[in-house]
């Protein structure tokens, strides 16, 4: 007989993510550059779909340390307005610290639960939200939340990461972590980095959320870097899921697990450098 899953706790959950983003958060930054290369065509795209406007006030939920607050800063000119949310107030800051550098006073920054903004309805022209819908437990908690403060006409417009399968830079090494750390595959539902790239699960909560005119689209999204020693450096400083993943387990089994990703991140190397699979999808809908 198969083990019974552990219940999901959606509150011991978001403690957990919260630490670790304010744990992880200067080393994301340290690694802005190579993450908005990575994510750039995708982003782009969402900002594209969201047809952001000079003057407009835009929501950015999960902003991360910076990005797409900034791009989406520079869209709606200084008469606009983009408020960074993020659940954890280390990455916040972050964000707040890159406006002030980029001389960007149209960026406002709060910590605040993209599954419960603490803001009033019909307030924005659009939300944005890049590779942080499908960390959220509830995300048609979420996504009606943010269809709530949006005006009539507004279009709320997201990125996730498609399917395992199409995604080894996640796939490979959160598969060798699992083994090693005798985890249970993830339960249905639960949130995780490819939890809303199935068939037409996407384009599913977001009706599941009163949106009838969804587009949801492909984008790639290879990682490319030098190595596949330089991918497992940003994959420890980064990649807070996986030192959650492993957070049980002694210092020298997770230096064995690292060491096993390595090995198995080299097929991925060449003359050419370092390129591993990846692919996105965003998604737009209007209210």
């Amino acid at each position: 007989m198969a083990e019974p899953q552990p219940s999901f706790d959606p509150a011991k959950y978001k403690r957990t993510q919260r630490e670790q983003w304010n744990k992880d958060g200067a080393a994301w930054r340290r690694w802005n550059p190579t993450l908005d290369r990575w994510y750039g065509e995708a982003t782009r795209l969402m900002l594209d779909l969201a047809r952001l406007q000079l003057g407009q006030r835009v929501l950015d939920v999960a902003a991360g340390a910076g990005e797409p607050a900034v791009s989406a800063a520079t869209r709606v000119g200084p008469g606009g307005h983009v408020l960074a949310t993020d659940l954890s107030e280390g990455i916040v800051e972050l964000a707040r610290q890159v406006a002030l550098e980029r001389g960007l006073g149209q960026i406002e920054t709060r910590a605040m639960d993209g599954e419960n903004l603490t803001l009033p309805d019909a307030s924005f022209d659009a939300v944005l939200c890049r590779l942080g819908l499908m960390y959220m437990p509830h995300p048609v908690t979420a996504l009606g939340e943010w269809r709530r403060v949006l005006r009539p006409g507004g279009r709320v417009a997201v990125v996730v990461f498609s399917t395992p399968d199409r995604n080894d830079w996640g796939a490979v090494p959160a598969a060798i972590i699992r083994r090693r750390a005798q985890l249970p595959p993830p339960g249905p539902g639960q949130p995780g980095p490819f939890s809303l790239g199935g068939s037409g699960v996407l384009a599913g909560v977001f009706r599941q959320a009163g949106f009838a005119d969804v587009d949801v689209r492909a984008a790639p999204a290879p990682l490319r870097m030098t190595s596949a020693a330089e991918y497992v450096r940003l994959a420890r400083e980064a990649f807070g899921s996986f030192n959650v993943m492993m957070a049980h387990l002694s210092p020298p089994e997770r230096e064995a697990a690292w060491d096993e990703v390595d090995e198995a991140m080299r097929r991925f190397e060449s003359s050419g450098g370092f390129e591993v699979p990846g692919e996105c999808l965003v998604a737009v809908a209007t209210k």
